[in-house]
């Protein structure tokens, strides 16, 4: 398989729509034509990764993290982003990052920290909002059912964990054609009526070009009618952080020691201890104070992520257990969900976990 091959099939899992608009996803380097002799994954694609991947012969690394996350000016090797780049393309190794395409999928980073802690009832702790649309298109009652299984096919009608949904309304049209137009049905300068379907159908707005183009193409219908609406619903199975609830609750101390065991953390930093049980958690891997009052709103007894300064602690107004557990730490599980996400998909060339070290940050204990 070539690097584009490889890759059109990982965001058939993992689409970068999903990514927010600031991030910087996707091929970074490489020729897409190539052919792959391996997959390489880590969290971030460093110059150790990148010869970790020439000494195993992979041609293709998978990184969590985007070495490139703004412009090169030039490229020199005065930095560990431009040698990490340098050394990749003169060893002729792609490197693809994935970020917040994945922090934002609803089985993806903050997925894995609630499956690790044992967290159940899983819910988005901020839905992506203005990503949902609504498509109607008025069809010949006997075409009906080619032109939705054809909208079903390009990503249409998914609502959750729920697929081919959609809604049909019976009717009649009118409709009479003009000089210059070549009807379906009917003559020029009479006007016909027509027992038509009216089909609604959801869908996330990335996938707008290839369901409209898949309805042309199997509606009957010189012009097609349809009207697509922008919809004020929240995607709630797209979006950053999640919150779910333990079975029992349990003491913020064992919570806090519980948190340390599973994630083999030497430090835990956290606001007041409010005696308060801890049985609804949130979490957002990597940076997450900005979701800190969206956990409040869920009513959160915790909230676990990374990157928490000085004033952040302030948020908790007594009424939630903030923990900072270190950005890395709390994306620790990324490469391991990758792995089993791509051994799933490949199994004609070796996918290998990166066993280097990247994690920036030490402790002196």
């Amino acid at each position: 398989m070539t690097i584009s091959e490889v890759i059109s099939e990982i965001e058939k899992r993992i689409p970068l729509q999903q990514a927010e608009d600031f991030d910087n996803v996707g091929l970074l380097c490489g020729i897409p034509s190539r052919e792959v002799s391996g997959i390489l994954i880590c969290h971030d694609a460093l110059e150790n990764v990148v010869d970790e991947a020439v000494d195993k012969k992979l041609n293709l690394i998978v990184c969590f993290h985007p070495i490139i996350f703004s412009g090169l000016k030039s490229l020199t090797g005065k930095n560990y982003v431009e040698r990490a780049v340098l050394k990749a393309l003169e060893n002729k190794i792609a490197i693809y990052a994935i970020h917040t395409a994945f922090d934002n999928d609803f089985f993806g980073v903050n997925a894995g920290i609630c499956n690790h802690l044992g967290l159940k009832e899983l819910n988005i702790l901020q839905p992506k909002k203005n990503n949902l649309k609504q498509l109607s298109v008025f069809v010949p009652k006997d075409q009906s059912q080619q032109v939705k299984e054809a909208l079903f096919s390009a990503g249409a009608g998914n609502i959750g964990f729920y697929d081919e949904c959609s809604f049909t309304v019976g009717g009649s049209g009118t409709f009479k054609p003009i000089e210059g137009s070549n009807p379906f049905s009917g003559q020029q300068d009479i006007r016909e009526n027509a027992d038509e379907d009216m089909i609604s159908v959801i869908f996330e707005g990335y996938k707008q070009g290839a369901i409209i183009a898949a309805m042309k193409a199997a509606h009957p219908y010189e012009e097609v009618a349809h009207q697509i609406y922008a919809l004020d619903n929240e995607n709630q199975h797209s979006g950053l952080g999640m919150y779910g609830e333990f079975e029992e609750a349990m003491d913020e101390k064992d919570f806090l020691k519980m948190v340390k065991e599973k994630f083999n953390l030497e430090v835990i930093r956290h606001s007041a201890f409010n005696h308060k049980k801890i049985k609804r958690v949130g979490v957002l891997g990597g940076s997450g104070a900005s979701a800190i009052k969206s956990a409040l709103s869920k009513k959160c007894d915790a909230y676990l992520t990374g990157d928490i300064k000085y004033h952040d602690y302030y948020l908790a107004e007594s009424k939630m257990l903030i923990c900072d557990i270190g950005h890395y730490e709390s994306e620790q599980f990324v490469t391991q969900q990758l792995f089993e996400i791509l051994s799933q998909k490949f199994s004609t060339f070796a996918i290998s976990k990166s066993h280097e070290k990247t994690n920036p940050v030490n402790y002196f204990l």
